[in-house]
């Protein structure tokens, strides 16, 4: 497969909720799908016209010395959204959800390496980026530069970071499933909550499965994971019933 995959990671000024947040640095850094190496690295700050509240500002540690010569978003679309990449193309972000909020182009296609790595490692010790460098041993990879990796929490790290991550998980499956595994809620092992925390979702008793699924007020992703051991516990009856 020809072409590339931007991979781009954002520090903003809040979260997708929080109706003032803007990006106040942008990092990208494509895979080559014909070579797999790793492209192009570019980031920038980004001027912005708010504030910077301190409880965002104590995740990337970037103040407003930093940032108040720094380019408008405006100035910054052409590099990071436009050059090498055509409309339509594909993007990858590590929680994508929170990078498709703030990309000003929407017809952008988006990998999630997040969810994509909770369906290929569902064994990992953590899925956060940082974890899964560690645990797939990236900083012993020969193209990997720790230095470049870091400090985390700023967007060309991380981009460089899950860069690398995107390329191992398309060792495992092409890139339209990786799309589609995007699409949906993120797939959960274990519970982290309730009389039965601690409990991996395919040993969790059904008729609890059945009220998260239905009645519960839990979170999507404890939704869907839910609706989806179900369902194989559906199918895998129904199986043996047919070799009955």
């Amino acid at each position: 497969m020809t072409g590339l995959i931007r991979v781009v990671d954002y520090e903003t000024t809040g979260t997708p909720e929080d109706a003032d947040a803007e990006i106040i640095e942008i990092g990208t850094c494509d895979l080559l799908l014909d070579t797999m190496a790793i492209g192009r690295e570019w980031s920038s700050l980004v001027c912005p016209r708010g504030p910077i509240p301190p409880v965002t500002r104590a995740v990337h540690h970037i103040s407003h010395a930093m940032v108040q010569d720094a380019p408008q978003l405006r100035e910054v679309v052409e590099p990071a959204f436009c050059d090498g990449l055509e409309s339509g193309g594909i993007m990858a972000a590590h929680n994508a959800e929170f990078e498709r909020h703030f990309t000003p182009d929407k017809t952008l296609r988006f990998i999630c390496t997040y969810k994509c790595a909770r369906i290929v490692w569902p064994d990992a010790p953590g899925h956060g980026n940082q974890v899964l460098r560690y645990w797939l041993g990236f900083d012993d990879m020969p193209d990997f530069d720790p230095v470049k990796a870091d400090p985390p929490h700023r967007a060309g790290p991380d981009a460089y970071t899950t860069a690398f991550l995107l390329r191992e998980l398309l060792r495992h499956k092409p890139v339209d499933e990786l799309l589609t595994i995007s699409k949906f809620p993120a797939v959960l092992k274990t519970m982290n909550f309730g009389k039965h925390k601690g409990t991996p979702f395919a040993e969790a008793p059904t008729d609890y499965l059945e009220w998260l699924r239905d009645r519960s007020e839990m979170g999507e992703d404890v939704k869907f994971t839910a609706r989806r051991e179900l369902q194989r516990r559906r199918k895998a009856q129904e199986n043996h019933h047919k070799g009955d």
